[in-house]
């Protein structure tokens, strides 16, 4: 590892990212003590709250650490293979998810019965659950993520794009305000400009998403929007976004330590998508320039300095091709399902940077 840590530090300077060689200093262990900086002593076992692939994905690298492994199922997922590929299983419930992988005090419960000293979310499920990660710091159990605070601000679209705002970070013109009338969301769309795109500020997926071409649609888009995120989500709150014609999708994964130091290990291009969810990722994006590379980077960091983020997360950025320029979209406060494209390219193990940092 140390030969590939080399290599990328080497990298990441030359683009400009010079503070990984601090924060991968401070990733590291002694093997000899299994202990980290300043004498912490290394986590032992680790309860991973999720199933299937990710699952045993975080068991690969927990075992190759040498970290004991605890698997949580629900009576649908007893003969699966992260169940029998851990070093030991919990069941915490029936089929349904709102009754097995969504319960936090199930999944807290079985952390302390076979005394895991942190949960690993993987994501889906409660990755992105500011309250079970606030849960597991008032229980003492480390989260493996970002901090409760990161979570919750990144989490509501409206009020991340406000802080992205005073951190300098790029926004699409657009209304993010609290309130919600009808008449106004039509004034604010038709300041913005048509077409405008309407989004929950809530959820993901492309869930409540309308594009609306000019005024007359604006009503119905807007009421079918808030349907639908409330169905969805449980919250009907939208915000509006000038819809850019000739995009590109660019996603730039980030990490942090809980020193303040961050880093962003290059950009995946999501843009190939089918009914908003992305089939191809490509890394580094190809035909950018390293100036556009550097600037969208350290645009990806600002916005994670701006909430104090730590661990792993992506920053999504929507890139206007006409003129050029890029502008923040929302941030992913777990380790995403793309991770292992960034993991190629910069031959190092996200879910082992993760383990070091919690």
């Amino acid at each position: 590892m140390a030969a590939v840590a080399f290599l990328l530090r080497r990298e990441l300077h030359q683009h400009g990212i010079f503070p990984a060689v601090s924060l991968y200093r401070r990733f590291s262990s002694s093997p000899e003590t299994g202990r980290g900086r300043g004498g912490k002593k290394m986590i032992e076992k680790i309860l991973i709250a999720n199933r299937g692939e990710i699952a045993c994905r975080i068991m690969r690298t927990a075992k190759r650490l040498g970290i004991r492994t605890v698997a949580v199922y629900s009576d649908a997922d007893r003969d699966s293979l992260h169940v029998k590929f851990a070093d030991e299983a919990v069941r915490i419930g029936p089929p349904p998810a709102k009754l097995s992988y969504l319960r936090a005090d199930s999944i807290l419960q079985a952390a302390k019965m076979t005394g895991a000293q942190a949960i690993h979310p993987g994501y889906g499920f409660l990755s992105e659950n500011a309250e079970f990660a606030q849960l597991c710091e008032d229980e003492g159990v480390s989260f493996i993520g970002p901090p409760p605070s990161a979570i919750r601000d990144m989490g509501d679209k409206s009020a991340s794009k406000r802080i992205m705002g005073e951190a300098g970070v790029p926004l699409v013109p657009g209304y993010h305000g609290n309130d919600q009338d009808i008449d106004l969301m039509k004034s604010e769309a038709e300041k913005i400009g048509y077409p405008v795109l309407i989004k929950p500020t809530h959820g993901g997926g492309g869930k409540g998403m309308r594009i609306v071409e000019n005024q007359n649609e604006f009503v119905e888009s807007f009421l079918a929007a808030r349907r639908e995120a409330a169905a969805s989500f449980g919250v009907d709150t939208i915000l509006l976004e000038k819809y850019i014609t000739r995009p590109r999708h660019i996603e730039v994964q980030v990490f942090g330590d809980k020193h303040g130091n961050v880093i962003y290990l290059y950009e995946r291009d999501c843009s190939v998508q089918r009914r908003h969810q992305k089939i191809i990722e490509e890394a580094p994006a190809p035909n950018v320039t390293d100036d556009f590379r550097s600037q969208v980077g350290q645009a990806a960091v600002a916005a994670a300095r701006a909430v104090g983020y730590y661990n792993a997360g992506t920053v999504e950025f929507i890139v206007d091709t006409l003129s050029g320029q890029f502008y923040f979209m929302e941030m992913n406060t777990r380790l995403q399902v793309e991770h292992p494209v960034t993991e190629m390219i910069v031959g190092q193990d996200l879910v082992e940077w993760q383990i070091r940092v919690a």
